[in-house]
């Protein structure tokens, strides 16, 4: 294996026959082509070649390294078709994280991911926690804010999160719906533990009495099951809504209450096809949201 150029050298002088066509076929110099076959013959101690004015002729020896030579070309050809196939082929465990606020988006494109790629399985971590990319604690990840910027990661924006007040249709059938933003303060609110974590929450805080926040919570499920249950009025995004059905918005969603995502992947798995198959699953859903 020390003398592989030099084998890999002989072995294109062999089959093509002439020194010039193996430095156009290799990118090399033909003096660079002819001080190999020299190296390789001082080293070995034998004539791979014989030279006449028409080319190069192998010899027995050089016969002999030909066989061997190809034998390993098509070993390493053999080798390169199974790691683009371990690359390429969809099978295997993908794991992708997001805060919960976004499972059911997120749940909906595994579902195409999973229909279109039945090898796979899915582990979905839907946590608060950042996981590590570079550590392998996920292969790609929905982040909410701020864009990332860690300079191993690849960032892709993905879609903005569109919110806005919604009441389910058991607390307007007992307490109807403001009809101005004036009227907010006849109505109850469900709101974050933390208010300025969200420019949503933190824009009710400044428009709506205390007393009128009538339960606060840092869980989305239990702010979500509060809505639900009829409590009080709450934020929500669009796409959660409009998949719950019975909630009625009381008014547009504000620019400045929309919060970005972002679709993240290490560089060193950005391109495999797993990775890339489930971001354009993901990718396809947010642009039907």
């Amino acid at each position: 294996m020390e003398r592989w150029n030099e084998v890999r050298t002989a072995y294109a002088v062999i089959r093509l026959g002439t020194v010039s066509a193996a430095a156009e076929a290799l990118g090399l110099h033909r003096a660079t082509v002819i001080r190999h076959i020299d190296a390789l013959e001082e080293a070995l101690g034998s004539r791979l070649f014989i030279r006449h004015a028409r080319g190069y002729t192998p010899t027995e020896a050089g016969l002999d390294l030909g066989r061997v030579a190809q034998t390993t070309h098509e070993q390493f050809d053999k080798f390169a078709a199974r790691t683009r196939g371990r690359e390429t082929t969809l099978t295997g465990e993908i794991i992708v994280t997001s805060v919960e606020l976004l499972a059911p988006l997120i749940t909906r494109a595994l579902a195409r991911f999973r229909a279109d790629h039945p090898g796979t399985t899915v582990r979905y971590i839907a946590s608060g926690r950042i996981l590590e990319l570079a550590y392998g604690e996920a292969h790609l990840a929905v982040r909410v804010g701020k864009k990332p910027d860690h300079p191993d990661n690849v960032v892709r924006p993905f879609m903005p999160l569109r919110s806005t007040f919604y009441a389910h249709t058991r607390y307007v059938e007992q307490h109807g719906l403001p009809a101005s933003e004036a009227e907010l303060v006849n109505h109850t609110f469900i709101s974050h533990q933390d208010p300025t974590r969200t420019p949503f929450f933190a824009w009710l805080e400044a428009h709506v009495p205390a007393q009128n926040i009538v339960l606060r919570s840092s869980n989305q499920r239990v702010l979500l099951e509060s809505v639900l249950a009829g409590i009080g009025i709450g934020f929500m995004p669009e796409f959660q809504a409009q998949a719950l059905g019975n909630l009625h918005p009381i008014m547009p969603p504000r620019p400045e209450w929309a919060m970005p995502l972002w679709l993240v992947t290490h560089v060193d798995l950005h391109r495999t096809a797993k990775v890339q198959a489930l971001s354009q699953a993901l990718l396809s859903v947010a642009a039907q949201s």
